[in-house]
C-alpha cells in the first residue's frame, strides 16, 4: 500500500499531464465571450427589473389602496 506523500506525488504528476491536454481559449476568445457574458447578464437583469417594477406598480394601484 502506497504512503500518503507517494499518492499525493502521483496525483500531482496526473493533474500536470491533464493539465497540457487543456486546449486553453485565447486572449480573443475570452474576451469576448466574457463581453457576451455581460452582455446578456445586463439584459436579463434590465428585463427582470422592467418586470418587478410593472408589478410593483400594480400591486399598489390595484391590490393595495
Amino acid at each position: 500500500m502506497p504512503s500518503i506523500p507517494n499518492k499525493i506525488t502521483t496525483f500531482l504528476k496526473e493533474v500536470r499531464l491533464e493539465m497540457k491536454k487543456v486546449n486553453w481559449p485565447s486572449r480573443e476568445e475570452t474576451t469576448k465571450y466574457t463581453l457576451i457574458v455581460i452582455g446578456v447578464s445586463l439584459v436579463v437583469a434590465i428585463y427582470l427589473g422592467g418586470l418587478d417594477y410593472l408589478f410593483s406598480l400594480l400591486l399598489k394601484r390595484f391590490f393595495l389602496k
